[in-house]
């Protein structure tokens, strides 16, 4: 595997890759790598013939108060790990190749409506931050395929649609949620948990399973369910943040006579904010 830090080298070996007719597929990262993230790349690996992984701690995404100087930033091992995992390029810029003239003038991309949505209205700007770093992404790679983890659903939706309608020709794929043997969806924020908060933690995907069970059994009133699910939540020491039955379509609040859901959930548990989801078909 090689590592490339500039825009400049990046595109010229990609352009001698497309040369000899290469399939590229991309998967964007943070860093901090897990197997959730090799999942991506090994994904990525059965449907092209070149994998570029990328690890960028995206400022724009994050809020004043969030975790942006405390986000673990581990290139060393992180490379290791990508190439065990047969991933072919690392881009892992700097923040002044990725913005030139700075933050603060970068030009930016919003998808509208969706993204003030759940995440988006508890991170305000946070997914005007995720799109035009990956649009941004994709206009510095050019793959033909882009991979993302289905964990962060909002976020998903949020980039294909923001694919659709830019109308940029890559395919974008979701990979299933990696989870640990007692139930919790890998992150990189898992990181900031004590011992007993990752025990603890289990109780969000506990929640989201008991909601889906009850609106196969034929609940129908999904405020009760999701109110229901916050205090179990609560009574397990987490601090609330949103639990939603959305439409898949839309991500829009469902209705009871839906057929396809997703149920959205975040929550605080001590340092670390934490996300999941269940799709659910009627």
């Amino acid at each position: 595997m090689k590592t490339i830090h500039t825009l400049q080298e990046l595109r010229q070996i990609l352009a001698q890759e497309r040369r000899t007719g290469k399939k590229i597929g991309l998967v964007p990262t943070m860093g901090n790598l897990h197997e959730g993230h090799l999942a991506l790349v090994k994904q990525a690996n059965e449907c092209s013939d070149i994998v570029v992984a990328t690890i960028f701690v995206n400022p724009l995404q994050f809020s004043a108060n969030e975790d942006l100087d405390k986000y673990p930033r581990t290139l060393q091992q992180d490379q290791e790990k990508l190439e065990a995992a047969h991933c072919d390029y690392l881009f892992a810029p700097s923040d002044d190749e990725v913005y030139p003239d700075g933050r603060d003038k970068q030009t930016m991309v919003t998808v509208p409506e969706v993204s003030n949505l759940y995440c988006g209205a508890s991170r305000p700007g946070h997914f005007e931050g995720v799109a035009t770093i990956v649009c941004k992404l994709f206009c510095m790679v050019q793959p033909d395929v882009a991979v993302f983890g289905e964990k962060d659903f909002q976020q998903l939706f949020v980039i294909r649609k923001m694919a659709r309608d830019l109308s940029l020709p890559i395919e974008i794929q979701g990979s299933p949620i990696v989870r640990n043997n007692k139930g919790l969806a890998l992150s990189s924020r898992n990181g900031y948990l004590s011992d007993e908060q990752l025990e603890a933690a289990t109780a969000l995907n506990k929640a989201l399973r008991q909601t889906a069970d009850a609106i196969h059994q034929g609940e129908k009133d999904f405020s009760a369910l999701c109110e229901r699910a916050q205090q179990s939540l609560e009574a397990a020491g987490f601090k609330r943040d949103y639990f939603v039955i959305a439409r898949q379509s839309d991500l829009m609040q469902a209705n009871n006579d839906d057929q396809s859901l997703v149920i959205l959930a975040a929550a605080y548990l001590g340092p670390a904010r934490l996300i999941d989801n269940q799709v659910v078909n009627l």
